[in-house]
């Protein structure tokens, strides 16, 4: 039977009151049970119930079948029922990771990842796109984002730069507080949570040969493959560095509104950030008096020892309010009573952790509004919704080069198009789409550059991926795509321009008179050796769902208005950027946009 009548569930006493009344009432396992985080696959309904359970997360992937926003909606109120029929009735957060958009939703708005954002320098639009998102993760009842993600990638080899808004401080500062303004705006009832991450300098971390990794990275056991070779690897920077560089934005997040932060898989110095006591609270909570709370990454924890019961007992006594287990569940349960019994973890330390992830759930209204409002459910790819995108799209757009009058395209042009990219809505997506690696085809709604050119030249255009046309036109539009990746599947050692573009460039070249180049990239990449053979090169980085929105930019309806987020490199040996010599320039410098 729920205590329906106690001060907690009074909306009239401060925050703080009904926290501390809250946990008054709280056995030890229902605290440990809010701390404790499971991905939806490996739960059931009850155990949620019996086990107390503060959290339930969608991974990359985790979907329902079939996967629609209404799908979606009623999996999580699957979850959310039981936490609200525990004795103490105190709502689950849901948590999915909406990284550019409601991203795993087939059918919601997909808008340019974050590094596009960045191109586009407008604080206010990132705010929108915040907002839209928000919007329609509640829509399916998900209260917490994972995002955004405030790194300052500084070796674009990294396979999440373009989770980054930028290589530059400013503008990551800018834009993440923007994004959470946006994210976290009240909306009706509602209100959804970000969760600002990687905390910290993830994108500070050296590329290592694999010989030379540290144990928790070479033998990662999250790495599917071996591209594993900077990511959750080791920031070796001085404080300085990592303050000015790496800590500022979270700073601006924090007076942004940020409630949660998402703790790092890297290190500094070979110390893992779980571990950081230093960071994670002398820092975090202490010298900055950051009130919310900090959950682990997936599975995180792990990393720290191959003794389970240590590695528990040294993240939370770190700082840590929330771990995302995120599959046995029990044995973390049991871990972590069994740690305070015997005097490893104070009681005191629990009850701060809950006593953070309390308050956030008492702030976002979720103990009077577990569910949200079902006509949030209209939201999803409106209109509204992909008139921002669109915004998004265009002003991303970064013109790289424009020789001989190339752009804007002229309508009483022939046209040629060329590339699977062009035709292609998982590869303007990218990675964190649909799937965690995303991937080819139609994944989800949307429209293509393909779409969008039609729609101005109508049959005047001609198509071909592999640029088997018979005569010359006057002006070829090749579109090329690094293939979908997510997090260190994404790690390059070479971001060279495959040779099969290559020669579909080439190619293309002897059937126009003039070549435009479109590039779909996650980060620069090294296309020094056809610059040459082209007018005009256009850097589109991964545009989302709504592709055809470039089009009245080429053909100068719209403005090119972006400017590079990170320094364009002319060749490999041109990283990291940190070493390049004055004496050497990249092909284009940051901030770079005709």
């Amino acid at each position: 039977m729920q205590l329906e009548t106690s001060r907690y569930r009074d909306t009239q006493q401060s925050i703080e009151a009904r926290v501390q009344d809250l946990l008054s009432l709280m056995t030890l396992a229902e605290k440990i049970g809010q701390m404790t985080q499971v991905e939806k696959n490996s739960i059931t309904p009850d155990d949620v119930k019996q086990y107390f359970i503060g959290s339930i997360l969608s991974g990359g992937g985790g979907n329902p079948d079939p996967n629609t926003a209404e799908n979606w909606r009623k999996m999580v109120q699957s979850y959310m029922q039981p936490s609200l029929e525990t004795r103490l009735g105190i709502p689950l957060i849901y948590g999915s990771d909406a990284v550019h958009g409601h991203s795993n939703v087939v059918g919601a708005t997909i808008f340019p990842h974050n590094v596009g954002l960045g191109a586009t320098r407008d604080a206010n639009l990132v705010e929108r796109v915040g907002y839209a998102t928000a919007k329609e993760i509640l829509a399916t009842n998900v209260h917490w984002n994972f995002a955004p993600a405030v790194s300052v990638p500084r070796d674009i080899r990294w396979g999440r730069s373009y989770e980054g808004f930028s290589e530059n401080t400013a503008v990551v500062s800018e834009l993440g507080a923007a994004y959470v303004r946006g994210l976290q705006t009240v909306i009706g009832d509602d209100r959804a949570l970000g969760s600002v991450k990687h905390f910290v300098a993830d994108g500070g971390t050296e590329w290592d040969s694999r010989a030379d990794m540290p144990y928790t990275v070479a033998n990662n056991w999250q790495a599917a493959s071996e591209n594993w070779r900077i990511d959750q690897g080791d920031a070796r920077i001085d404080e300085e560095t990592l303050r000015t560089v790496h800590l500022a934005p979270y700073k601006d997040a924090i007076e942004a509104g940020a409630e949660n932060i998402m703790v790092s898989f890297s290190s500094w110095n070979g110390l893992k950030m779980h571990a950081n006591t230093y960071l994670l609270t002398d820092v975090l909570k202490g010298e900055w008096g950051f009130e919310g709370f900090l959950v682990s990454d997936w599975m995180a924890v792990n990393q720290l020892t191959d003794d389970f019961y240590a590695a528990v007992v040294q993240s939370i006594n770190a700082g840590l309010d929330m771990v995302m287990v995120p599959f046995d569940y029990k044995t973390f349960i049991s871990t972590v009573t069994e740690a305070v019994q015997n005097g490893d973890i104070s009681i005191e330390r629990i009850d701060d952790a809950v006593s953070r992830i309390l308050r956030a759930k008492f702030m976002w209204g979720l103990f009077e509004h577990p569910l949200t409002a079902d006509n949030l459910l209209d939201t999803v790819r409106s209109e509204a919704h992909i008139a921002i995108a669109e915004e998004a799209v265009q002003k991303s757009l970064v013109l790289l080069k424009n020789e001989n009058d190339a752009l804007p395209l002229n309508t009483g042009q022939s046209l040629y198009v060329a590339g699977i990219a062009a035709d292609d809505i998982g590869l303007a997506c990218g990675g964190w789409t649909i799937e965690w690696q995303g991937g080819r085809g139609a994944i989800t709604d949307g429209t293509t550059l393909l779409d969008g050119l039609k729609a101005i030249y109508g049959d005047d255009v001609q198509y071909d991926a592999d640029a088997n046309f018979v005569d010359k036109a006057d002006v070829g539009v090749v579109v090329v795509a690094e293939e979908p990746y997510a997090e260190g599947e994404g790690d390059r050692d070479d971001l060279t321009l495959s040779e099969a573009d290559s020669q579909l460039i080439s190619k293309m070249r002897e059937h126009c008179e003039q070549l435009i180049l479109i590039v779909y990239s996650g980060r620069p990449i090294i296309i020094s050796h056809v610059s040459d053979m082209c007018d005009a090169i256009v850097a589109a980085w991964l545009p989302g769902s709504e592709a055809q929105a470039i089009a009245p930019v080429l053909t100068g309806d719209v403005s090119f208005t972006g400017k590079l987020p990170f320094t364009w490199i002319a060749s490999m040996e041109q990283l990291p950027q940190a070493t390049l010599p004055a004496s050497e320039t990249p092909q284009w410098a940051f901030g770079h946009g005709l």
